[in-house]
C-alpha cells in the first residue's frame, strides 16, 4: 500500500512538473487570454458563486445578509403554490417549444441550404428577422386583442366561429398556448443560423464518398454524413433552445401582463424578477436562480449525451 502511495505521489509530481513547463512554454498564449478569462470570471463566474451563496442567507439588500440555511429552498419548495405553479408552466413551456423549435431549426436550415445562393440569403434573413425583432409582442398583442377590433376575433365573428370576442390574453385557458406560439415563432435564432452555417461547412466529397460506400437516399446521407459532421453546431443549438425555453419571461409578462391572470402564465424566471426586482428579497431570488440553473445544467448534460450517439 505505502508503495502504491509513494508511485502516487512521485506521478502527480511529474505531472504538475510537466503542466509548470508546458505553462511556462505557452505563456504568452495564457497572456492572450487573460482579458477574457478576466471578464469572464468577474462576470459570469462570481455573480453565479455570489447567487449560490445568497440563497443560504435572507436578504433584502437594505440589511447585511443573515445565513438561514435551505429554508429558502424549503419554502420553495413546500410553501410556494406560485412558484409549483412557475414550475409546471415553465416545464410544459420547455418539452413543447424546446424539441419543437429545435427540430423546426434544423429542418428550415436543411431546406433553406438547398437553394441557390442568393435565394438562400434572403431566406435565412426572413426566417432569423423574428428572433431579433422587437415589435412582435406588438405584432401578436394586436392579433389576439381581446375586442373585436383584434384580428383574430374580427376573423372568427367573420366566418360565424364566434358570436363575441374573445378575451385571448386575459383567459387562464387561452394565454400560455398562445404564448408557447410566439415563441415558436421567435425560436429561429442562433440556433438556426449555427446550422445553416454547418450544413455551409459540410465537405461535399463526403456525399460522394458515401454514394459509393452504398448511402442510398437523403434520409441516409442525412444520418451518417450531415449529423456527425454537425456535432457541435447541434450541441450548441441544443444549449441555445434549452436556455431560451427554460428562460422565457419577456413573452409571458409582455403579452399576458404581470402579474397574469390567476397566474396562468407565470414561469420561473418571471417568479425570480418578481422576488428579486419587485420585492427586493435577494436571497429567495437566488434561490430560485440556483435550482434554475442545476436544472438547465441536467438538462444539458441529458441532450449532450443524447447527441453523442447520432450517427454512431
Amino acid at each position: 500500500m505505502k508503495e502504491y502511495l509513494q508511485k502516487y505521489v512521485t506521478l502527480r509530481k511529474h505531472n504538475f512538473r510537466v503542466a509548470v513547463k508546458k505553462a511556462k512554454r505557452s505563456k504568452m498564449c495564457y497572456a492572450f487570454l487573460a482579458p477574457y478569462a478576466i471578464l469572464f470570471t468577474l462576470f459570469y463566474i462570481l455573480p453565479v458563486c455570489s447567487s449560490i451563496f445568497f440563497s443560504f442567507t435572507y436578504y433584502n439588500i437594505l440589511e447585511s445578509p443573515r445565513f438561514i440555511g435551505i429554508q429558502n429552498y424549503i419554502n420553495l419548495i413546500l410553501a410556494d403554490d406560485i412558484f409549483l405553479t412557475g414550475v409546471k408552466n415553465t416545464f410544459m413551456i420547455a418539452v413543447i417549444t424546446g424539441p419543437l423549435g429545435y427540430i423546426m431549426s434544423f429542418l428550415f436550415a436543411w431546406l433553406i441550404n438547398e437553394l441557390p445562393r442568393w435565394i438562400r440569403t434572403i431566406a435565412v434573413v426572413v426566417f432569423y428577422a423574428p428572433s431579433i425583432a422587437g415589435n412582435v409582442f406588438v405584432i401578436f398583442s394586436i392579433l389576439f386583442r381581446g375586442d373585436a377590433y383584434g384580428q383574430v376575433n374580427a376573423l372568427l365573428i367573420d366566418m360565424g366561429l364566434i358570436d363575441a370576442p374573445v378575451l385571448w390574453l386575459t383567459n387562464p385557458a387561452y394565454m400560455l398556448p398562445i404564448c408557447m406560439v410566439v415563441i415558436l415563432w421567435m425560436s429561429l435564432g442562433m440556433g438556426f443560423l449555427s446550422f445553416v452555417a454547418g450544413l455551409q461547412g459540410v465537405d461535399r466529397s463526403q456525399y460522394e464518398a458515401g454514394c459509393i460506400d452504398g448511402v442510398k437516399n437523403r434520409w441516409q446521407e442525412l444520418w451518417f454524413i450531415t449529423l456527425p459532421n454537425m456535432k457541435p453546431m447541434l450541441m450548441f443549438g441544443a444549449v441555445m433552445a434549452i436556455t431560451q425555453s427554460f428562460g422565457v419571461c419577456d413573452v409571458t409578462m409582455a403579452l399576458c401582463g404581470y402579474p397574469s391572470t390567476d397566474y396562468a402564465a407565470r414561469t420561473v424566471v418571471t417568479h425570480l424578477f418578481d422576488y428579486g426586482f419587485s420585492r427586493f428579497e435577494m436571497g429567495y431570488a437566488s434561490a430560485i436562480a440556483t435550482m434554475l440553473f442545476l436544472v438547465m445544467i441536467l438538462c444539458n448534460k441529458a441532450i449532450q449525451s443524447l447527441l453523442r450517439r447520432v450517427g454512431t
